[in-house]
C-alpha cells in the first residue's frame, strides 16, 4: 500500500514538472523570439538570444520524456480498472511524443539557416530570413498536429479515474474536459485558423488538480490493492 501511494505521489510530480518544461519550451521562448509578420526582428532576436533558443528545444524535447515515464506510471496505477483502456493511453502518449520530438527540426532548421554564413552566398538575407520564419511557423503547425494525440490520451485517463474507486470521479470528468479543449483547439486551428482563441485555456484545470491531488492525497491504497488481487 505504501508502495502504490509513492508510485502515486512520483506520477503527480512527474505532471508538475511537465507544466514549466512546457510553458518554457513550447509556449513562451518561441512567442517571446517570434514577431508575427517580422522576418528581420524575428531573426534578430534569435541570432541575439540564441541560447535561450537552444534551451527552449531542450526543454521541448524533455516534456517528451517526461511524457513517456508519466505514462507508464500511469499504466501502473490503473491497468486494473481496464488493461485495453490503459494501452490505448499508452499509445496515445507514444504515437505524440515523435510527432513533438521530430517537430523541434522546424528550430533546428531556424538555427541552420541563420548561422549558416554560405547561404548568403545563394540567398539574399531577405530571404534566409523568410525562410527561417517560415520554419517557425511549421513547427506550430507541428504543434497543432501533436495537439490531438496531447488530448486524446486524457480521455482514456479519465475514464480509468471515473472507473477507478481509488481516485475521485471528479477529476476523471475534468480530464475529459480537458481533452475535448485540446480536441476543439486543434479543429478551430485547422478550420478557423483566424478564430485565434485557446479553448484549453479554460479547460485544463484537470490537469493541475490531479497531479496535486497525487501528490499530496495519493490513492485509496487499500481499494487499488483489492482490485489488483481481484484481477491477478
Amino acid at each position: 500500500m505504501t508502495s502504490i501511494n509513492t508510485i502515486a505521489r512520483f506520477t503527480g510530480c512527474l505532471y508538475l514538472l511537465l507544466i514549466p518544461l512546457g510553458v518554457l519550451g513550447i509556449l513562451y521562448i518561441p512567442s517571446f523570439l517570434f514577431v508575427p509578420g517580422d522576418a528581420a526582428t524575428t531573426a534578430d532576436n534569435v541570432l541575439a538570444n540564441e541560447t535561450l533558443f537552444r534551451l527552449g528545444i531542450l526543454s521541448a524535447l524533455a516534456v517528451q520524456l517526461v511524457y513517456i515515464i508519466l505514462v507508464l506510471f500511469f499504466y501502473k496505477l490503473l491497468k486494473s480498472v481496464s488493461r485495453s483502456v490503459a494501452i490505448l493511453m499508452v499509445v496515445l502518449v507514444l504515437v505524440a511524443v515523435p510527432i513533438a520530438m521530430l517537430n523541434e527540426l522546424n528550430h533546428f532548421a531556424v538555427l541552420e539557416l541563420l548561422g549558416n554564413e554560405q547561404l548568403l552566398t545563394i540567398f539574399t538575407t531577405d530571404q534566409v530570413q523568410a525562410m527561417a520564419t517560415l520554419f517557425f511557423e511549421l513547427h506550430d503547425y507541428g504543434i497543432i498536429i501533436a495537439q490531438i494525440f496531447w488530448g486524446l490520451w486524457l480521455a482514456p485517463l479519465g475514464y480509468l479515474i471515473f472507473r477507478s474507486g481509488y481516485i475521485p470521479k471528479f477529476l476523471g470528468v475534468l480530464m475529459v474536459i480537458a481533452c475535448c479543449g485540446y480536441v476543439l483547439d486543434t479543429f478551430f486551428a485547422i478550420f478557423f485558423p483566424e478564430f485565434g482563441f485557446a479553448i484549453s485555456q479554460f479547460t485544463f484545470l484537470g490537469e493541475v488538480l490531479l497531479p496535486l491531488w497525487l501528490l499530496i492525497k495519493g490513492v485509496n491504497a487499500e481499494e487499488w490493492e483489492k482490485q489488483n488481487l481481484v484481477r491477478a
